[in-house]
């Protein structure tokens, strides 16, 4: 028997999201949460793949914007929600929903798509190239001291309720947005999600706890966190799990974290998908005993690749020619000339020759700065047909700023 790709109807949202939990380990999440990715569902942006009556692949791209070098918001796809049921592995099913979902993007005229993968083998032979990192930390603050900078004792700090307080946050993560590549403007709705709070997802740690941090009667920052209490025979040594941690300025910034640093009861801090040019690592007394992780983030596939290279702007002027090679997505493949400088940029099909050849997920790894072209050079995964063109590409591709996507979706 075949099966049946569509896009998906609102009468068969529980059988879709239930077939994508039973894919990731059948779980089943908190009710609260539940209902609140049916309403973030964008149900025309949404497939299924159907066996009968059995729901076998979902795949759902949310409409996002997504900052990209010099602080413009780029359209993109914001790719999630994939699920192949087991009993249908191996059978084209996830190859099929690449296949419509790419083509639905350009469609809609969207020059990126984008995703967080759950096993990061597997979205490279689609074009996806891996193109933030994060990092995880645990500090000991037992032993690691902070040295703040001036203006940090002039912020003031006061808790109040996530819930309370989201509008506030949500105006400071909004300001930040422009400033670093790979953030994403939060649609409506999304700012729910960071203050949903059931009692399955503490791991027996505190409810949500929120710190604002203002001066001047403005909220400049905040941290969410939880505390997660924990004795020894010698006394306690409790954590402080930090959900986020954003803020407008050094001083704020140092405020929160000295804040997390002397929660009574605490001798750690756990901390995750931070950026990994995070000012608090340069602020730390032993950043040894911080146990910093590196891992991939977002995953960047470039649907337009003259759209999505002229989107951008560029630290050092660039004049190179890219032979791209897309068997995905055939309508990219060839010859572009890209030229830019911080200013703009333009990128034309060309038949002159060709300075670098590359496939187009190297072009994704490398779009928000984050990757060097020199880098994946070094790795014979960019080729260098005219001298010197790949450090200029690699110089112009980078970014002032380490790419960073805050949280997933």
């Amino acid at each position: 028997m075949g099966t049946d790709m569509r896009v998906l109807r609102r009468d068969e949202w529980d059988e879709w999201y239930d077939s994508l939990i039973r894919a990731f380990g059948g779980v089943p999440e908190p009710e609260e949460e539940r209902a609140a990715f049916r309403g973030l569902t964008q149900f025309d942006r949404s497939l299924g793949v159907w066996d009968g009556d059995a729901c076998v692949g979902t795949a759902g791209a949310f409409r996002f914007r997504l900052t990209v070098p010099g602080g413009a918001p780029v359209s993109a796809a914001g790719v999630t929600m994939v699920s192949v049921a087991a009993t249908h592995r191996r059978r084209g099913v996830l190859r099929s929903l690449m296949r419509r979902q790419l083509d639905d993007v350009r469609s809609w005229g969207e020059p990126l798509a984008v995703l967080t993968a759950s096993e990061p083998a597997i979205y490279g032979r689609f074009g996806y190239g891996a193109a933030t990192h994060h990092v995880n930390a645990r500090i000991d603050t037992d032993r690691v001291r902070l040295t703040v900078p001036a203006g940090t004792d002039d912020v003031r700090l006061r808790y109040a309720a996530p819930v309370d307080a989201l509008d506030a946050c949500e105006a400071v993560y909004a300001r930040l947005v422009s400033r670093r590549p790979g953030m994403v403007a939060r649609n409506p709705g999304w700012e729910r999600l960071w203050v949903l709070d059931p009692e399955s997802g503490r791991d027996g740690a505190s409810p949500l706890q929120c710190v604002v941090a203002e001066r001047d009667g403005e909220v400049v920052g905040y941290a969410r966190f939880r505390v997660k209490a924990d004795w020894e025979p010698a006394g306690p040594k409790g954590t402080v799990v930090a959900q986020d941690v954003d803020a407008l300025d050094p001083a704020a910034h140092a405020a929160l974290w000295r804040f997390l640093f002397d929660v009574d009861l605490t001798s750690a801090i756990d901390i995750r998908r931070r950026p990994v040019d995070e000012p608090w690592q340069y602020l730390v007394s032993d950043i040894r005993r911080c146990s910093l992780l590196v891992r991939d983030s977002l995953h960047v596939r470039l649907v337009d690749v003259g759209a999505a290279l002229q989107a951008r702007t560029y630290q050092a002027p660039v004049d190179v020619v890219f032979e791209v090679e897309d068997a995905f997505c055939p309508w990219n493949a060839g010859r572009w000339r890209l030229t830019g400088d911080a200013k703009g940029a333009s990128c034309e099909r060309t038949e002159d020759a060709a300075d670098l050849a590359l496939s187009v997920r190297e072009l994704g790894a490398a779009y928000l700065g984050g990757v060097s072209l020199a880098a994946l050079g070094a790795a014979g995964l960019v080729r260098e047909l005219r001298h010197g063109a790949l450090a200029e590409a690699a110089v112009g591709f980078g970014s002032t700023v380490a790419p960073w996507l805050p949280h997933g979706f």
